[in-house]
């Protein structure tokens, strides 16, 4: 357009995607090839703040026990037990979920689930071939 050009009194603009659930919230996913911008998923990084809180006040040994500790953040102590397996992640992990970049298929719920010790195998069960995957 220069400036002799009209200016049409609307514009339509198409933009491809769909919305999902995720973390509770629904969220706009853009289809595949298609650039995104990084988003970091409150729920994770306060999940993962609170594991690592808990398990230093374990270390320190401010509580000695789980269940002691439970009691007193006033939530069940088989909840503090699965986001306290938070802290087995593997780094590269972690980093991914603080900078956005965990993809759509990573959300609280599924990292509460068992996940295997080692490393290389937890990013196997937890990424797909769609994700965006960080590499170790």
């Amino acid at each position: 357009m220069n400036r002799s050009t009209p200016i049409p009194e609307t514009v339509t603009l198409h933009v491809p995607f769909r919305i999902v659930k995720r973390g509770g919230k629904k969220e706009m996913q853009m289809p595949e090839g298609a650039t995104q911008s990084q988003r970091t998923d409150n729920t994770l990084v306060k999940a993962l703040a609170r594991a690592f809180r808990w398990k230093r006040m374990l270390e320190s040994g401010e509580y000695a026990t789980i269940a002691e500790l439970a009691e007193r953040e006033g939530i069940a102590s088989s909840y503090m037990t699965r986001v306290l397996r938070l802290t087995l992640l593997a780094p590269d992990i972690i980093e991914g979920i603080l900078e956005g970049k965990q993809g759509p298929e990573v959300t609280l719920a599924r990292l509460l689930e068992p996940l295997p010790a080692y490393w290389c195998e937890q990013r196997n069960v937890l990424f797909t071939a769609q994700s965006v995957r960080v590499q170790p």
